[in-house]
């Protein structure tokens, strides 16, 4: 019996023991850091690698320090009153500096306590300052703009925002509707500011074309006009050359052979 009990005694010590070793160590990954606490209360941070802990007294909570994306689906309103809905993608991190003073005062669930009210109340900002069309045609602006203003809201916390992405803009049925017919409205007005455009181009091409038919037809007329005259005086001609002259004046009829 005495061997059978330290038998069992050794087994446990040395499970005891085996159990101690392994939860006196633990590991970082690389991009995480380490927030090391003791009975509940943040004392500190640990890097990347394998860290050692007090067994059943100290905690180490991994916090990651990557660029993560977080997608939101909202909805807002514009500056008309229109309602929109929004998908979208945020990419950002956590500044290593700060992950002990976020965790101390967030926690882990800073996404669901911090980061996402916070998108929502930076579109509803930005959102309403533009109009439904606004919001389509600048969307960049848009983007920039919510980026700016989240920023702002979450900088404190040690969260920085890298990049902020509207993927997709989705309107009322009605709002669609009115869109189309607008857009259909303005190309038959630009089709017939076309169709005028070309009718002046032709009016002026037969403008053009008629001076110009005027102008030869009168230099025609006129050079029907000089050879009939030749050839009426040539019938006639009796081969000397008349000239009339009275008193200071003298008509050299001649020069209608040239």
């Amino acid at each position: 019996m005495k061997k059978v009990k330290g038998i069992i005694l050794g087994s446990l010590g040395a499970l005891i023991a085996f159990i101690l070793i392994v939860g006196s160590f633990t590991t970082v990954n690389s991009g995480e850091v380490g927030v090391r606490t003791r009975f509940g209360k943040v004392v500190g941070t640990t890097n990347e690698g394998v860290n050692f802990k007090i067994p059943f007294i100290e905690k180490i909570e991994r916090m990651n320090i990557k660029v993560q994306k977080i997608e939101v689906q909202t909805s807002s309103s514009s500056k008309d009153l229109q309602e929109v809905n929004m998908s979208l993608a945020v990419n950002y991190r956590i500044d290593s500096k700060e992950v002990k003073d976020l965790y101390k005062n967030v926690g882990k669930k800073y996404k669901d306590i911090v980061l996402e009210p916070a998108i929502q109340e930076s579109i509803k900002a930005i959102t309403s300052k533009y109009t439904a069309e606004q919001l389509i045609t600048s969307r960049g602006q848009v983007s920039d703009e919510c980026m700016e203003e989240l920023t702002k809201k979450v900088e404190k916390y040690g969260i920085i925002i890298n990049d902020f992405n509207i993927t997709n803009f989705s309107f009322s049925a009605e709002f669609d509707k009115a869109i189309e017919e607008k857009q259909v409205a303005e190309q038959k007005v630009l089709t017939a500011k076309q169709e005028l455009e070309r009718e002046k181009i032709e009016a002026q091409k037969k403008i053009v074309a008629a001076e110009a038919e005027k102008k030869a037809n009168d230099l025609k007329e006129k050079s029907l006009t000089n050879n009939i005259i030749k050839e009426k005086f040539i019938e006639k001609w009796d081969g000397h050359l008349p000239t009339v002259s009275g008193g200071n004046n003298m008509i050299d009829i001649s020069s209608i052979l040239k």
